[in-house]
C-alpha cells in the first residue's frame, strides 16, 4: 500500500498516510463500510444523489462531534437527493449510541473499522492506528 508522509500531523508529530491520494476532479473511489445495524453499505449505492461525505476518527471527541450534529442540522433541510454521510473508525454500537444520544438523524454513520476500506481508498488510513498495527492492512 503507498504510504505518503509530511501531509498531516497529530499533536505536532508527522504521520504517514496509507493509500492513494485524492485529488480535485479524480472519481471518488468506491468503499465499503458498516452501517449501525451491522450491513455492509457500499459508496456505488448513493449513485444518482450528491453525497457529502465527512471523515472523523471518532463521534466521541469533541471536535467530531460538534462537526457531526452541525452536518446533521444541515442536512435536515436537504432534499432526498442528498446524503450526508459521515465515516469513523468507531464500532458500528458505537454509533448508535452516539447517534440516539445526540439526536443525529439526518446524517448516515458508516463505519470504516471492519476493513479500512474507506481510510485506503481516500489515502486517510494512517500508519500508526492501532488498525494497522493488527496487521489488517498489507499483511
Amino acid at each position: 500500500m503507498k504510504e505518503r508522509t509530511g501531509m498531516v500531523t497529530m499533536r505536532g508529530n508527522p504521520l504517514t498516510l496509507l493509500g492513494n491520494e485524492i485529488t480535485v476532479g479524480d472519481n471518488a473511489p468506491d468503499f465499503t463500510a458498516v452501517a449501525n445495524d451491522l450491513t455492509p453499505v457500499d459508496f456505488s449505492s448513493f449513485k444518482g444523489k450528491i453525497c457529502v461525505l465527512s471523515s472523523v476518527p471518532s463521534l466521541d471527541t469533541p471536535v467530531c462531534d460538534t462537526s457531526t450534529r452541525r452536518f446533521n442540522e444541515e442536512a435536515a433541510n436537504l432534499g432526498p437527493d442528498v446524503a450526508i454521510v459521515t465515516i469513523s473508525m468507531d464500532l458500528p454500537f458505537a454509533q448508535a449510541r452516539w447517534c440516539g444520544a445526540a439526536g443525529v438523524d439526518a446524517v448516515q454513520t458508516l463505519s470504516d473499522q471492519r476493513d479500512a476500506s474507506f481510510g485506503s481508498a481516500y489515502g486517510l488510513l494512517h500508519q500508526g492506528s492501532s488498525f494497522v498495527g493488527q496487521g489488517r492492512i498489507g499483511g
